[in-house]
Protein backbone atom coordinates (compact mmCIF):
# COMPACT_ATOMS: atom_id res chain seq x y z
CA UNK A 1 0.00 0.00 0.00
CA UNK A 2 1.37 3.63 -0.86
CA UNK A 3 1.90 6.20 1.20
CA UNK A 4 -1.13 8.04 -0.05
CA UNK A 5 -3.03 4.83 0.47
CA UNK A 6 -2.36 4.68 3.93
CA UNK A 7 -2.89 8.41 4.62
CA UNK A 8 -6.46 7.99 2.60
CA UNK A 9 -7.84 5.25 4.75
CA UNK A 10 -6.76 6.75 8.14
CA UNK A 11 -8.50 9.92 6.97
CA UNK A 12 -11.70 7.53 5.27
CA UNK A 13 -11.71 5.66 8.68
CA UNK A 14 -11.29 8.44 10.43
CA UNK A 15 -14.79 10.51 8.76
CA UNK A 16 -16.49 6.56 9.29
CA UNK A 17 -15.67 5.96 12.60
CA UNK A 18 -17.24 9.34 14.00
CA UNK A 19 -20.15 9.32 11.67
CA UNK A 20 -20.95 5.61 13.21
CA UNK A 21 -20.27 7.20 16.77
CA UNK A 22 -23.18 10.26 16.47
CA UNK A 23 -25.46 6.97 15.51
CA UNK A 24 -24.99 5.36 18.91
CA UNK A 25 -27.13 6.99 21.18
CA UNK A 26 -25.46 8.32 25.01
CA UNK A 27 -21.68 9.08 26.08
CA UNK A 28 -19.67 6.56 24.67
CA UNK A 29 -16.41 6.55 27.14
CA UNK A 30 -14.15 5.61 24.30
CA UNK A 31 -11.17 7.71 23.26
CA UNK A 32 -10.90 9.40 19.43
CA UNK A 33 -7.96 7.29 18.89
CA UNK A 34 -10.12 4.31 19.10
CA UNK A 35 -12.91 5.61 17.21
CA UNK A 36 -10.74 6.09 14.35
CA UNK A 37 -9.42 2.72 14.22
CA UNK A 38 -12.80 1.34 14.64
CA UNK A 39 -13.51 3.58 11.53
CA UNK A 40 -10.90 1.50 9.79
CA UNK A 41 -11.52 -1.50 10.21
CA UNK A 42 -15.51 -0.85 9.58
CA UNK A 43 -14.41 0.71 6.42
CA UNK A 44 -12.22 -2.10 5.23
CA UNK A 45 -14.87 -4.49 6.41
CA UNK A 46 -17.46 -2.89 4.60
CA UNK A 47 -15.48 -2.68 1.39
CA UNK A 48 -15.08 -6.48 1.71
CA UNK A 49 -19.08 -6.58 2.31
CA UNK A 50 -19.76 -4.70 -1.21
CA UNK A 51 -17.27 -6.64 -2.74
CA UNK A 52 -18.89 -9.54 -1.91
CA UNK A 53 -22.44 -8.51 -2.71
CA UNK A 54 -21.92 -6.66 -5.98
CA UNK A 55 -22.19 -3.07 -4.76
CA UNK A 56 -18.39 -1.67 -4.30
CA UNK A 57 -18.12 -0.37 -7.88
CA UNK A 58 -21.31 1.90 -9.29
CA UNK A 59 -21.78 4.73 -11.26
CA UNK A 60 -21.41 7.02 -8.40
CA UNK A 61 -21.26 7.67 -5.26
CA UNK A 62 -21.19 4.31 -3.87
CA UNK A 63 -23.93 4.69 -0.89
CA UNK A 64 -24.73 1.48 -0.13
CA UNK A 65 -20.48 0.87 0.55
CA UNK A 66 -20.86 4.04 2.79
CA UNK A 67 -24.31 3.07 4.70
CA UNK A 68 -22.61 -0.67 5.42
CA UNK A 69 -19.20 1.08 6.35
CA UNK A 70 -21.03 3.93 8.82
CA UNK A 71 -23.16 0.86 10.02
CA UNK A 72 -20.64 -0.95 11.11
CA UNK A 73 -18.49 1.65 12.26
CA UNK A 74 -21.96 2.32 14.93
CA UNK A 75 -21.82 -1.30 15.95
CA UNK A 76 -17.93 -1.34 16.73
CA UNK A 77 -18.36 2.05 18.45
CA UNK A 78 -21.17 -0.02 20.55
CA UNK A 79 -19.16 -2.61 21.36
CA UNK A 80 -16.26 -1.01 22.65
CA UNK A 81 -18.18 1.44 24.46
CA UNK A 82 -20.20 -1.32 26.47
CA UNK A 83 -17.36 -4.01 26.98
CA UNK A 84 -15.04 -0.49 28.19
CA UNK A 85 -17.88 0.06 30.54
CA UNK A 86 -18.59 -3.59 31.66
CA UNK A 87 -14.98 -3.67 32.83
CA UNK A 88 -15.32 -0.38 34.53
CA UNK A 89 -18.22 -1.59 36.37
CA UNK A 90 -16.18 -4.63 37.69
Amino acid sequence: MTPEGIISAIIIGAIVGILGRLLVRGRQRISILLTIVVGIVAALIGTWLATLIGVRDTGGIDWIELFLQIGLAAIGVAAVSGSRRRRSIL
